[in-house]
């Protein structure tokens, strides 16, 4: 049974003639560029510890196989703000899961898609703590609330936003928690 012990935050952004080559782009901008990612739904394993990228980089190898979750948008509209969320939400219980989230924003800046991204993962985790979840709060009441509850210990967001080229290139944006053995 594989279940990932360590993971690892990332962005990037790329822009090229081709969406394919901005995709790529993105992933070597990312540092992520020399792998297969195999993409996986939003679970924050239990025990997982969030190490920096240089360190989780570090135990990888060029084509290697590598779990992710992540966000991606892309645009060849000039002037066209995109972006790309990973939200993180982790319970205080270190024996139970948590939650990723990914979001890809059109119009939103990187504090807003990285919000909305947190307030999502957030809800998920929420939702099977038995936690009140309100998505009209304010962030503050909704930080309030996860603290009262004492069950949602902290979230988090990596966000690349970035404007559509002005000359039309395409333009990529990716956020990804890389998850490690």
């Amino acid at each position: 049974m594989y279940v990932p012990s360590k993971i690892f935050l990332t962005k990037g952004v790329g822009k090229s003639r081709e969406q394919l080559t901005s995709f790529e782009m993105a992933l070597r901008n990312a540092g992520i560029g020399p792998f297969n990612l195999v993409a996986v739904s939003s679970i924050y394993p239990a025990g997982c510890k969030i190490v920096r990228k240089d360190k989780g980089l570090k135990v990888l190898s060029y084509g290697q196989i590598v779990h992710a979750v992540y966000s991606k948008n892309a645009t060849n509209e000039p002037g066209r703000l995109i972006s790309a969320s990973i939200g993180l939400a982790i319970p205080k219980d270190t024996n139970a899961y948590g939650y990723l989230s990914e979001h890809h924003g059109l119009g939103q800046n990187a504090l807003q898609s990285g919000t909305y991204a947190e307030d999502l993962a957030a809800e998920m985790l929420a939702t099977i703590l038995d936690v009140d979840f309100d998505p009209d709060l304010s962030w503050d009441e909704k930080r309030n609330l996860w603290n009262i509850s004492g069950k949602i210990v902290r979230t988090r967001n990596i966000t690349q936003a970035a404007m559509g080229d002005k000359h039309g290139l395409w333009t990529t944006v990716i956020a990804a928690a890389i998850l490690l053995p």
